[in-house]
């Protein structure tokens, strides 16, 4: 039996990055040996066991063969005579096909290393091509990696650009797709995901209703970057720059879906683009069945931030009914999610990054004010049931025209 560590805990081992999960692949043995040693079962689909010490996980190393479509479309075969090279081979890019025995010393059969140095992410094999959820991979590891210069090698493009066009990605299930899209917003540079995708064809298959903003034109004096398609990756970059949970990270992907239905007569504006970006928010909400957090603040900063935008100039009465929209009462992060959420928007323009963004503050200080209203003194005053919402209503209605009076921005 031989033991080796192989993968992501090599791969950044190399680059001087912190190693947090580990996984092993083992040599030369069975099923039998390892549940004799203790080790517990885990995998359904082929022999992976779970350490009875430590937890993490050792695989039989194994081969696979594609025998159906997408990412389950495989057939796996491990036995004691599979090397590690055979193992290392199914990988999907050179950096993730090394392995390290116990003492450090490097297996790199597909020059990894090389491709670590030049910063270039290849794929291992042509057998690539027959797993469809590679593409949506490499563009998350061109995320994760393009701080520290690393791209796609250009025939690793173009087998990602065959599998976009040859209806794979269509075989992906919701929950596979979600899995790498929703890790890929939370590196570092989401916005490099989406422009890889787009770049081999994917993202017109995975999510037309981005890939449609390319091209679309906006007013440059509030647009100096003009391409809707590029705010979005923008706005997507500011996001994560200031560390923005997975719920606003969607939402600033989304919120100008309806921009890419504009006529192109009415270009460069976009008339009630929020209102009728909706029904794409919806759907790709309901393609990729995201988190309901995540579905939830998607559609209301698709519909309301441009209210963020002009936040000092709404009517109280406006102000009220932005408020009751978001729950604010009972749901106050989910608001302050969709005031983040518009201050990335403002800052994803050309230029105006560093833009101060005072609605910002503005906003919290409404939702103060309107939460500030006490319900007892209305409960003591005998009003109930629907009389009593009203009476709210009208309380938090004076409360916000006496905050916009007195404040200051």
């Amino acid at each position: 039996m031989q033991i080796y560590k192989v993968g992501g805990a090599v791969r950044d081992r190399l680059l001087g990055l912190p190693v947090t999960d580990i996984d092993w692949v083992v040599v030369g043995t069975t099923t039998e040996e390892m549940l004799a040693q203790g080790f517990r079962p885990v995998g359904a689909d082929f022999p992976v066991f779970l350490h009875p010490k430590t937890g993490e996980e050792y695989a039989l190393a194994r081969t696979e063969r594609k025998s159906g479509r997408g990412y389950g479309g495989f057939t796996f075969h491990a036995s004691p005579e599979v090397t590690l090279e055979e193992d290392l081979i199914r990988r999907d890019l050179t950096i993730n096909a090394m392995a390290e025995d116990r003492q450090q010393n490097l297996t790199d059969p597909y020059h990894g290393q090389r491709d670590l140095e030049n910063r270039i992410l290849r794929h291992v094999s042509p057998a690539f091509a027959e797993d469809p959820l590679r593409v949506l991979r490499v563009a998350r590891f061109a995320a994760r990696y393009a701080g520290l210069g690393f791209t796609v090698a250009p025939e690793t493009l173009e087998l990602m650009t065959q599998l976009s066009e040859s209806g794979e990605l269509q075989a992906l299930t919701a929950e596979r797709s979600w899995k790498e899209i929703s890790r890929a917003l939370m590196e570092d540079q989401p916005q490099v995901f989406i422009q890889v995708l787009r770049d081999c064809g994917a993202l017109k298959v995975l999510m037309p209703e981005v890939d449609a903003l390319f091209g679309v034109p906006q007013p440059e004096a509030h647009h100096p970057e003009i391409d809707s398609g590029i705010h979005t990756l923008s706005v997507l970059e500011q996001a994560a720059l200031h560390k923005q949970p997975l719920t606003v990270r969607w939402a600033c992907l989304l919120h100008d879906l309806g921009k890419g239905l504009t006529p192109e007569e009415e270009w460069p504006r976009h008339i009630a683009h929020e209102h009728k970006g909706l029904k794409l928010i919806k759907a790709v909400n309901e393609r990729f069945k995201a988190p309901k957090d995540c579905q939830e603040l998607a559609l209301l900063v698709g519909q309301y931030h441009t209210h963020g935008h002009r936040a000092l100039e709404l009517k109280a009465s406006t102000l009220l009914e932005l408020l009751q929209s978001f729950d604010v009462y009972r749901r106050p992060q989910r608001f302050e999610e969709f005031i983040v959420a518009c201050e990335m928007d403002a800052r994803g323009r050309k230029g105006l990054e560093q833009r101060s963004y005072p609605q910002a503050d503005y906003l919290r200080g409404a939702a103060k004010a309107a939460r500030s209203v006490a319900v007892q003194p209305l409960l003591e005053k005998g009003f109930k049931g629907p009389e009593l919402g009203e009476a709210l209503k009208r309380e938090r209605l004076k409360a916000l025209k006496i905050y916009k009076d007195t404040a200051s921005v």
